[in-house]
């Protein structure tokens, strides 16, 4: 390789042997050049000298600044030849081209599995490391990866940047806002190849596809049952070890489900959150509600087998099967 200036040969040389002369005066990290170590220090800082001139965000890095006036613009000039998706970075695109090729160049080297991207690599390979490099500065949680890292930090600061159009919601993360958005669009993008259902999350229909592959991937390992979800499962072992993990703070009584706390709190603060919309009633859990709707609607779906009687209560019907049963002794 030829260099216009010595300084541009000095620097690649370090690539070849390996030397860091950069180093972090607060982390155990250095780096091998001053640029890396400049970012890397705006990362600990939170400094963000570069600002959006269109939106109210900042930039710790000239690339992301760049990037930001793009979407901005629209201009997307890496057009994909297999399909209509188009990108601002020419490698984002060579990356997605790799989902149309199969491509996984990226291989891990304590297990199978490949990646599309040297990122995705990086991250897996925390999971056989255990390295957790991005620090929080307000409490001792480590992550592995740097957008959950962003993710903790506005818990701590409170900021909720995704803003509904619609209503007054507002939302620390992007995805939680294009959720909240169906509500008011009606859309419900993800449909079951098998039966036509659709549904507003991808996580949903992944676990509504169970039914149909009858695939049960927790055990447990205190008996033989099996498990098509993650949060059965883990009720499911509450059971062997008696954990309730959510406690009143009005009395002693603990629960295994946040939802049960939340019915039970309504005992010590009266709320009635279930209302009906045809009188004034209101109600603290939604089945009386439902219950209480068939006096409105005339329903009556509890039915007696022996004359077609039917009740808006399971306790009436009992008590109307009795006089059945009276008939019943008189007629032997």
């Amino acid at each position: 390789m030829a260099f216009p200036k010595k300084d541009d040969i000095q620097c690649h040389m370090i690539i070849h042997t390996g030397e860091t002369p950069y180093q972090c005066s607060q982390r155990d990290k250095a780096f091998t050049y001053n640029s890396h170590l400049t970012k890397h220090m705006r990362f600990q800082t939170a400094e963000k000298p570069y600002q959006c001139t269109q939106s109210d965000k900042t930039f710790s890095d000239r690339n992301s600044h760049y990037y930001q006036r793009k979407l901005h613009t629209g201009e997307k000039p890496y057009q994909c030849s297999k399909c209509a998706k188009a990108f601002t970075k020419n490698g984002a695109l060579t990356i997605h081209m790799r989902i149309h090729t199969g491509e996984k160049p990226y291989q891990c080297s304590q297990c199978d599995m490949g990646f599309t991207n040297n990122t995705s690599l990086t991250r897996h390979m925390r999971i056989h490391t255990g390295e957790k490099p991005y620090q929080c500065t307000h409490c001792d949680k480590n992550f592995s990866d740097l957008s959950n890292y962003y993710k903790h930090r506005k818990i701590h600061t409170g900021e909720k940047p995704y803003q509904c159009s619609q209503c007054d919601k507002a939302f620390t993360y992007s995805g939680d806002l294009t959720k909240h958005m169906r509500i008011h669009t009606g859309e419900i993008p993800y449909r079951c190849n098998q039966c036509d259902k659709d549904f507003t999350q991808n996580r949903h229909l992944i676990q509504h596809m169970r039914i149909h592959t009858m695939e049960k991937s927790y055990q447990c390992k205190r008996c033989d049952k099996t498990f098509s979800y993650k949060s059965t499962f883990t009720r499911h072992m509450m059971i062997h070890t008696g954990e309730k993990p959510y406690q009143c703070s009005h009395c002693d009584q603990a629960f295994m489900e946040n939802h049960q706390l939340k019915s039970h709190m309504w005992i010590h603060t009266g709320e009635k959150p279930y209302k009906c919309s045809h009188c004034d009633k209101a109600f603290m859990e939604n089945h009386r509600l439902k219950s209480h709707m068939w006096i409105h609607t005339g329903e009556k779906p509890y039915r007696c087998i022996q004359c077609d009687k039917g009740f808006t209560q399971n306790s009436n019907l009992k008590q109307h099967m009795m006089t059945h049963k009276g008939e019943n002794v008189q007629r032997e």
